[in-house]
């Protein structure tokens, strides 16, 4: 089959890329292909195209993209060297695609492809950020919905950039939003909260989220957990605001016992103290210096892991061929340059 390029200009129509980032994804990703491709062909007005992203996987997902890019031309995929996370498979495939938006889709179905006429919809009327935000969530937990709600007040509270509440990935960005996007070279990333950061006209739509239609999640309490202190750490530095406020506080209680002990003793002589009180307090403040050594920890540990600068993410190949690393790193600075003009 001959294969379309995308990207030489001889379309009328405009491209909008699907961008679907895929870790151990074989049990559902032909049925997502099935779905979608139902969708999009009704929609005669663009040119579509699929860009797969395969974040390392173990089981046959690759296999399964090469064999849909056999029998469509408007499959593409990016085959990263290893496993590193959904946020840096996401930016790789931004790096990537060539259409003039993108809506970034899960493989697992939760992400309804009915949506997609709706969000383009919104993009013609001038929105360049047609988010789908949950209305309900079929399959979760109620632990996972309350701490998610609970997350999300806390992370608003300490932010000073508006963050959209239950609102995921599942969004159509359009190339001036994308291109925004791949200018955020952080290695830590929570883009979420990037998609918040960047700004441009915003347009959220409602929809229920339904459980997978295949396969296991990929996202434990821990992975949970540790994507919510990025989100914390990336956009916010209340928590050392916090731990200086609460030191000045023990302080000055140090200071004022101590002043009072003196007094007392002074007018009243002294007594032996318990050693238990005593023994507690320095344990207490023993876990407060602690607790505030590992907030400092973690703001340090961004700043190390930053000051290395280490790509994002390493390519083995694309679409079959082989990648090489610094003529895509060349590539890349040469178009983020051009898009400022």
């Amino acid at each position: 089959m001959t294969e379309k390029n995308w990207n030489d200009g001889k379309s009328e129509k405009k491209l909008i890329s699907l961008l679907v980032p895929c870790y151990n994804e074989e049990a559902g990703l032909r049925e997502f292909y099935r779905q979608t491709s139902q969708v999009i062909d009704q929609i005669t007005d663009y040119d579509f195209q699929f860009l797969f992203v395969n974040d390392g996987s173990r089981d046959h997902t690759l296999a399964i993209m090469r064999e849909l890019r056999e029998k469509d031309s408007r499959v593409s995929y990016v085959n990263l060297s290893r496993n590193f996370g959904k946020e840096i498979a996401m930016i790789a495939g931004m790096d990537y695609l060539t259409g003039d938006a993108a809506i970034i889709m899960d493989a697992d179905l939760q992400d309804p492809p009915e949506l997609i006429p709706e969000m383009i919809s919104w993009w013609e009327k001038g929105y360049q950020d047609v988010s789908a935000k949950r209305r309900s969530r079929a399959g979760e937990t109620f632990f996972k919905k309350w701490s998610s709600h609970a997350f999300y007040t806390i992370l608003q509270k300490m932010s000073e950039v508006p963050m959209q509440r239950d609102v995921g990935d599942f969004r159509l960005l359009d190339r001036q939003c994308l291109n925004a996007l791949r200018m955020l070279r952080e290695c830590q990333r929570y883009t979420k909260g990037l998609f918040s950061w960047i700004g441009f006209e915003k347009k959220e739509i409602l929809f229920d989220r339904q459980p997978r239609a295949a396969g296991k999640t990929k996202w434990n309490y821990w992975k949970l957990m540790n994507l919510a202190i990025e989100g914390i750490t990336s956009f916010t530095i209340a928590p050392l605001r916090a731990a200086s406020f609460v030191g000045c506080i023990l302080s000055f209680s140090a200071l004022a016992y101590m002043l009072y002990i003196v007094i007392r003793t002074l007018l009243h002589g002294g007594d032996v103290p318990g050693y238990p009180s005593l023994i507690t307090f320095i344990l207490f403040i023993g876990g407060v210096q602690l607790l505030f050594l590992g907030i400092i920890g973690e703001y340090l540990g961004r700043v190390f892991n930053e000051s290395k600068f280490r790509p994002l993410y390493l390519v083995q190949d694309v679409n079959g061929k082989l990648c090489r690393p610094w003529g895509s790193v060349t590539k890349l600075c040469v178009s983020l340059i051009l898009s400022c003009f």
